[in-house]
């Protein structure tokens, strides 16, 4: 089963909900007001939108991700794979590497990681 898309303003907003859930809707509105500036209109229509989607559950006010942090980041670097690298790693590697300033162990990190 893949992924549901999140765009990058509800990401933001998954990232609250991923930090303090389970949390009431009233709860994190409140926190979305604080941290995003957003209003409670703006907050409910966003958590009926990813419930819709299967990205959050909200059950009796009290709201949960169905996606987890780390899954939303791997399909997001996915397709960001697919549209700018046509799903090659090894050119993705490429680019990220000539754009860093690698250490000796953050090199040697990526290769016991890809060795597996």
């Amino acid at each position: 089963m893949s992924t549901p898309k999140i765009f990058e303003s509800e990401y933001r907003f998954c990232l609250i909900l991923w930090e303090h859930e389970p949390i009431s809707s009233r709860e994190l509105s409140a926190l979305c007001a604080e941290k995003l500036g957003w209003s409670k209109t703006t907050t409910y229509t966003v958590i009926k939108r990813l419930s819709e989607r299967g990205v959050v559950k909200n059950e009796n006010t009290i709201v949960r991700s169905l996606v987890s942090k780390e899954d939303a980041q791997v399909s997001e670097l996915d397709e960001m794979m697919d549209k700018k690298f046509e799903g090659s790693l090894p050119a993705f590697l490429a680019a990220f590497t000539r754009r860093q300033n690698l250490s000796e162990e953050q090199l040697e990190e990526i290769k016991r990681i890809i060795e597996g």
